[in-house]
């Protein structure tokens, strides 16, 4: 029996090779017998904008409510997108202020610095590309992106383990090598 996956696609350009990758790993998911619930962030109508913090509640349009109820399905959730200035691109950052919000992704508890992780339950395998080698990113930079995806955000909310891959440099691949990369995003989906 297969996994419910939550497939999001956190680049906003249709044509990027993070498109390729979703599409490659989504298809070959269900394939695997997985049912799997795929989004691309750029084809979805809603402000990336948490306008008033925690302070006040913001509906969540139409196309966020349908990210966040595959999410809670889920029990696996994939992430793929480009590092844009060491971070997600401000469509999937945009995303999780909206939807990881508290009551939804975690709690405070009340009189303590701790809090509810209401999302665990759940693994997540994240898929980022970027121009810079991988190499230098983790060592000159100390890998921004990775941190803060896998730390700040999804073991923060519960959803662990997270497995991350990375794909670079994107910039100066051949056809041969990119081919090899969704290649392992296919098989990524086929291991689960």
């Amino acid at each position: 029996m297969g996994k419910r996956i939550a497939v999001i696609l956190g680049s906003p350009d249709p044509s990027s090779f993070c498109r390729g990758l979703a599409d490659e790993y989504a298809q070959a998911a269900e394939q695997a017998g997985n049912e799997v619930r795929y989004f691309r962030l750029g084809e979805i109508d809603f402000d990336p904008v948490l306008r008033l913090g925690y302070n006040q509640r913001q509906e969540l349009e139409p196309g966020l409510k349908e990210v966040q109820e595959a999410i809670s399905w889920s029990e696996h959730l994939v992430l793929v997108f480009p590092v844009w200035w060491g971070s997600m691109p401000a469509i999937l950052k945009g995303m999780f202020d909206r939807v990881f919000l508290p009551g939804y992704a975690f709690k405070y508890r009340k009189g303590s610095q701790f809090w509810d992780k209401l999302l665990a339950g759940r693994s997540a395998q994240v898929l980022i590309t970027m121009d810079t080698p991988p190499w230098y990113f983790r060592l000159a930079y100390r890998n921004p992106a990775h941190n803060q995806i896998r730390r700040t955000i999804l073991e923060f909310t519960g959803i662990k383990p997270v497995e991350i891959t990375t794909f670079g440099p994107v910039r100066y691949a051949n056809d041969a090598k990119r081919q090899r990369w969704l290649e392992k995003a296919r098989a990524l989906a086929r291991g689960l």
